[in-house]
């Protein structure tokens, strides 16, 4: 398991993007304390990325995240179905 992110605020635009997405903050924090999957995409972001259920179907829930600051600021967040495209073998 990656490590995890306890102490963030949630920018503006992740809210608006989170409220859009029907992507609820238990569903943000699940992701950012328990991420099944963490990536370095440039110095400072990463992405967090779990599976989660929504209405039955399992999606990738993706959470991009400023690092290089106190407290993590979360960017934005989405969901896929596009598991494939963005699901790194993990082995």
């Amino acid at each position: 398991m990656s490590e995890t992110i306890k102490n963030y605020i949630v920018t503006p635009h992740a809210v608006l993007e989170m409220q859009r997405r029907g992507i609820g903050d238990e569903v943000l924090r699940q992701v950012l304390i328990s991420p099944e999957w963490r990536e370095t995409v440039r110095e400072g972001r990463d992405i967090l990325q779990s599976r989660i259920s929504f209405q039955g179907s399992i999606y990738l829930v993706r959470v991009f995240v400023d690092v290089d600051r106190e407290p993590a600021e979360v960017v934005t967040v989405y969901r896929t179905s596009k598991m494939n495209k963005y699901w790194k073998d993990m082995s």
